[in-house]
């Protein structure tokens, strides 16, 4: 019995062992156990990236052919070092310090050794790799652009760090990534999924065939091709209307939260950022402290938003009832706080809300400013009030656009100011340079498009993207479809619009009417200060400009920021103009306007010596 006894245990530990021993081989052993046996390499199969168009099919960017020179350091024989590296046209010092990273990497597993070999390189050097063991060319495709826009809303790739490799174990070194704008975002999909063949080797390190006859070799899966919604014929147009000049330009369809365009100057060509340039390339870019073309000016660049900040005030007024569109203020060429006059470009005279927005009266909006605050028992409350409207525009705050960085900009709160003037000791006469786009407000270019778009739509807006089709597919996702109402009833919107609609009409932008398209708009004049040798210095003003067109059925909503522009509808007012009817039109008839902005350029300016690119918040802006 005893015999019989042991002999099962024997047997039930037996079975035991070779089920665990079989399930390990053939069900648990994943990919990432078979690269940690010596005795087996991995052969990677990379696919193409996924081609990016515009919302009208075009071609942005796609994939050209390229080739990286790969080793593995433990299979390296001793070779003629200065001929092979004449060959691959680098140093003998710059060769030995690759081959020194690889092995810190990994003496068994492939490093990139030279990236991004060209046709022709590749055609030289492939028949004579087999006299060097342990290297061998990987085939590989780079982006190719079909375009010399749109670098900051493109984005471009680059060869993963270490970084990378210990945050997402997907990644192997040498292989590419997004760095930054739609690359970055939507890497996942356009990256597609690399394969991978699994080679076993023999004592003496020969290969000798697939391992497990290929069980757990995959094949490459393409990158999914996108569509943008950026309209690729007005992104160009408007990078050449910015020659010479700095700011930030967004245009928006109101309807869907489209980005029709993005733009930022000065900017650069995307291709400059592929290939075995691209990291000299882009240290000579990111290094130009002075034109900096890689700061992206339309969701980075926070600014007063000047005059055209005055519309949201309005519609406050009217939302909360102290102010009708009849209501009427008188302007002395300014405005006074305490004994202190603030300055009006307006001419002075009776105001009422539609000439006070198409005249940019000052004196106007300050008083409407006030009795929003005077409804009120307290600063606080007309404060927290204030705000909620604000916010309800997107304004100082992230929009949840999918582009990967941006600035918030500032909409200030009590804590804001009790911070600054100590709780219950500041009144709205403290901060009556918030009632006309300036004080402590900061809004970046494409928040103040969306604003715009907001009150072409009366009173919602949908978060601003830049993906339209996913491999053909309506992209569906309910944080780009689904609109955001403000806390503004919609017939409060029909007097700021009228009062937007008589900017061009009689105002301060009669002179930039588009012929046969009904329009509204909003001019903005910041002045502009720094401190130069620790003096408060003056510079030129900066040119701010938001519009929308068609006033009945909006198509499109921008705005424009042109940094020391003069006044608003000089530089920023032309360019806004130029933009809405090239889209709308698909042709420029006002061709003498069109070669003036081509051509002008404000280098004059950018050229003045001042520190920095900091402006100063003041008391002025018509």
């Amino acid at each position: 019995m005893r015999k019989i006894l042991l002999s099962s245990i024997i047997i039930i530990i037996g079975i035991t062992f070779l089920s665990r021993l079989s399930y390990l081989q053939i069900f648990s052993f994943s990919a990432d156990q078979v690269l940690e046996d010596p005795a087996i390499k991995a052969i990677y199969d990379y696919p193409e990236r996924g081609y990016i168009y515009d919302r009208d099919g075009k071609l942005l960017v796609g994939n050209d052919p390229a080739y990286d020179v790969m080793v593995i350091p433990r299979e390296v024989k001793p070779l003629d070092t200065i001929e092979f590296c004449g060959l691959l046209n680098i140093s003998k010092e710059k060769f030995v310090e690759k081959l020194r990273k690889a092995r810190v990497y990994s003496p068994r597993l492939p490093s990139v050794l030279v990236p991004q070999l060209s046709k022709e390189d590749y055609a030289g050097l492939q028949e004579k790799m087999r006299k060097y063991e342990g290297f061998y060319i990987q085939k590989r495709s780079l982006r190719y652009y079909d375009t010399k826009s749109a670098a900051n809303v493109l984005g471009y790739i680059s060869e993963v760090n270490e970084a990378d490799l210990a945050k997402n174990k997907y990644y192997v070194q040498g292989e590419l990534k997004g760095r930054t704008g739609v690359e970055r975002y939507y890497e996942d999909i356009l990256r597609g999924r690399k394969g991978v063949q699994y080679i076993q080797k023999d004592r003496f390190n020969r290969d000798i065939g697939p391992y497990k006859n290929g069980a757990l070799d995959t094949l490459p899966e393409q990158g999914k091709q996108i569509s943008l919604t950026l309209d690729k014929t007005l992104q160009e147009y408007g990078e050449l209307l910015m020659n010479g000049k700095r700011g930030g330009i967004v245009a928006i369809e109101p309807s869907s939260g489209e980005i029709l365009s993005m733009i930022s100057g000065p900017t650069y060509d995307p291709s400059l950022l592929v290939g075995r340039q691209r990291s000299k390339n882009y240290t000579r870019l990111y290094y130009d402290t002075i034109a900096n073309p890689t700061w992206d000016r339309s969701i980075h660049a926070q600014q007063p938003p000047g005059s055209p900040f005055k519309t949201l005030n309005a519609l406050i007024a009217l939302q909360e009832g102290v102010m009708n569109k009849f209501s009427k203020i008188r302007c002395y060429n300014g405005f006074y706080v305490g004994k202190k006059k603030k300055g009006c470009h307006c001419g002075g005279g009776i105001r009422n809300m539609n000439s006070g927005i198409y005249l940019s009266c000052n004196a106007y909006f300050a008083g409407t400013f006030r009795k929003i605050f005077e409804k009120y028992n307290t600063t606080d409350e007309g404060m927290d009030v204030w705000e909620k409207h604000m916010k309800s525009f997107g304004l100082g705050n992230y929009l949840g656009y999918d582009l990967p960085f941006g600035q918030k900009g500032r909409i200030p709160n009590k804590a804001y100011y009790d911070k600054w003037y100590g709780d219950n000791r500041w009144s709205s006469s403290f901060i009556i340079s918030n009632a006309i786009g300036q004080g402590e407000v900061l809004a970046t270019p494409v928040q103040l498009a969306n604003m715009t778009a907001a009150i072409a739509n009366r009173g919602y807006f949908f978060t601003p993207h830049v993906l339209k089709k996913i491999e053909g597919k309506e992209i569906t996702n309910p944080k780009f479809t689904e609109a955001k109402h403000t806390t503004i009833d919609p017939e409060h919107f029909e007097p700021v619009i009228q009062g937007m609609a008589a900017v061009y009409k009689k105002g301060t932008a009669r002179w930039l009417q588009i012929p046969g398209v009904n329009i509204a708009g909003k001019t903005g004049t910041a002045e502009n200060f720094t401190k130069i040798d620790g003096v408060r210095t003056q510079l030129t003003d900066h040119s701010v400009f938001v519009a929308f067109a068609p006033i009945e059925r909006p198509k499109i909503a921008i705005a424009v920021y042109i940094e020391n522009g003069y006044y608003g509808s000089r530089y920023a007012g032309h360019i806004a103009s130029l933009m809405v009817e090239k889209y709308i039109k698909g042709k420029i008839t006002r061709t003498d306007l069109e070669k003036k902005m081509l051509e002008k350029t404000l280098e004059r300016e950018y050229a003045k010596p001042y520190s920095g690119e900091a402006f100063e918040i003041n008391e002025y802006v018509w």
